[in-house]
């Protein structure tokens, strides 16, 4: 597992070794994070997916999402809760790519676009820290 935030609209994403994560909001400093929004995931596979298709390399959190999750199928995910680390998630469903990610790479919209590439966004119902590496589990 990997986490980023960023700070304010159009602003770099920033790795993360750790995060405290807001009850109804999101990751603390993260100006978007709120409500069924608060967080958004993405998969590793479909990540590698998208930079083969697009056969390319870049950063995963180029989408923007908050925390890359390995071996977990996320449309699966939708209407369900999520424990990462210490907090709580409910999965409400898919994160559709907008502009601004053909704006950061050409093509990159509409590779996202097909089996939840673009991951999935979270309300957080039970705030807390959480780690890289922190399991993911369905619950």
């Amino acid at each position: 597992m990997a986490l980023a935030r960023k700070s304010g609209p159009r602003q770099f994403m920033v790795e993360l070794d750790a995060a405290e994560v807001l009850k109804g909001k999101g990751f603390a400093g993260d100006d978007r994070a709120a409500g069924k929004r608060g967080v958004t995931l993405l998969s590793s596979e479909r990540w590698i997916d998208v930079i083969h298709q697009l056969d390319t390399v870049l950063p995963w959190h180029t989408r923007r999402a908050n925390v890359l999750i390995q071996d977990m199928d996320l449309a699966a995910t939708m209407g369900k809760r999520l424990r990462v680390g210490d907090i709580e998630l409910h999965v409400w469903g898919e994160t559709k790519p907008c502009a601004l990610m053909d704006e950061l790479h050409p093509g990159l919209r509409a590779v996202l676009a097909s089996e939840v590439r673009g991951g999935v966004h979270a309300e957080v119902l039970r705030g807390g820290h959480i780690h890289v590496g922190d399991a993911v589990t369905l619950m």
